[in-house]
């Protein structure tokens, strides 16, 4: 529930500023302004979930998210005033990003505890956690652009409270794991997590290769509205119908690496995930046509969902237990720190440039991922870890 309310507010919050302003350049902006607040809550969020526990922290986030939407949701129709209704959607956007931090660190902390669980077998643990995410990215920025196209902005904003007090009324019980215990300061937690990721060179290296990625895909997701709706000519419907697609291509790279981690390892299925990955945001600058900038978008999401298994695997494997809220949050942070200078290029660059845009951070995502995993091919252990 709680993924699902995450997809309908990172993909369809942009859409909604679209539509009330008609302006790219603000529809990037709300875009910054989601993924900022977010960076400046992760450290918050982790020295909150490694003091009180995943549950409590969760439960709170998603009720406070649903309270705020509900609040746009009864407001915004009700605003003639277009500064106003532009004021609401972009307060909107930086309050339900921050929200859904604290809850996507909550639920991300609760299954590395289950991962751990399995031991060898944490790449299947992740790869189901995974999957949950994709499903619901399948599910939620179609049913956030056909609402707001079909329902406007009070239908897509119920929906996503209601699926915020679905995950808030359905968490689970603490365990023995959950209880109160004393944690460090934030900024001690943040030094905390520096020095723990650079004890660990294999987990270092891929979180700079996908933080490059990530500009490359956070400049996709924050120009998706811009382009397909102005060059394009399509639907707010269609917009989310792409990133619907790229979460189905999403779920079966997810269900195809975790057998081949199996039967390869962690290092030849990243490398491939990452060299899908790379290839299809370099052509997907060149297209001019909805079909081909939907399935390359899609064949781009699967070599990340590749990487991504790889990722959440390493960081379960590698982070000690008692640091892993502290260096979760930080991993995090710098790998979400592209998302807003995405936002912020959007906003910046004429539509006509974002094509070359596009294809400048294609080349940097090129070439950051090559590094990472040729680095990655002698960082000693890596393989030892997981046999």
């Amino acid at each position: 529930m709680d993924a699902a309310a995450f997809a309908m507010t990172t993909y369809g919050i942009p859409l909604l500023v679209l539509a009330t302003t008609d302006s790219a350049a603000l529809t990037g902006l709300a875009f910054a302004l989601e993924w900022i607040p977010r960076l400046g809550t992760f450290a918050v969020a982790g020295a909150l979930v490694d003091r009180y526990g995943s549950r409590r922290v969760f439960r709170l986030a998603s009720a406070a998210r649903a309270l705020v939407v509900l609040a746009v949701a009864l407001v915004l129709p009700q605003q003639n005033d277009p500064v106003a209704a532009t004021v609401t959607v972009l307060l909107l956007a930086a309050s339900t990003g921050a929200l859904t931090e604290f809850s996507y660190v909550a639920a991300e902390t609760a299954g590395a505890v289950a991962a751990r669980a399995a031991d060898a077998r944490a790449h299947r643990v992740q790869a189901v956690l995974l999957g949950i995410d994709q499903t619901a990215t399948l599910a939620g920025p179609a049913l956030a652009g056909l609402l707001l196209h079909w329902t406007g902005a009070a239908g897509m904003l119920t929906a996503i409270a209601g699926f915020s007090l679905l995950g808030c009324a359905l968490a689970p019980r603490p365990r023995d794991h959950e209880q109160v215990r004393e944690t460090e300061p934030v900024r001690k937690g943040l030094r905390t997590g520096w020095s723990t990721l650079q004890s660990l060179p294999a987990l270092g290296w891929l979180v700079t290769g996908l933080t490059l990625s990530n500009l490359a895909v956070g400049l996709l997701q924050a120009a998706a509205p811009v382009i397909v709706v102005k060059q394009l000519g399509h639907s707010t419907a269609d917009v989310g119908l792409i990133w619907s697609a790229a979460a189905l291509a999403s779920l079966a790279a997810v269900a195809v690496c975790r057998k081949a981690i199996d039967r390869y390892g962690l290092w030849p299925v990243g490398a491939v995930s990452a060299a899908i990955a790379a290839t299809a945001c370099l052509t997907v600058s060149f297209t001019h046509t909805y079909s081909a900038y939907l399935a390359l978008t899609a064949v781009l999401m699967a070599g990340e969902g590749g990487m991504t298994v790889v990722l959440r695997t390493l960081r379960t494997h590698l982070i000690p237990p008692e640091v892993f809220g502290a260096t979760l949050s930080l991993t995090i942070l710098l790998l979400l720190l592209p998302f807003p200078l995405a936002g912020i290029l959007v906003a910046a660059v004429p539509p006509s440039l974002l094509g070359h845009a596009i294809t400048g951070c294609a080349v940097l995502q090129a070439l950051g991922l090559a590094v990472t995993f040729a680095r990655l091919r002698t960082v000693p252990g890596l393989r030892a870890s997981f046999t």
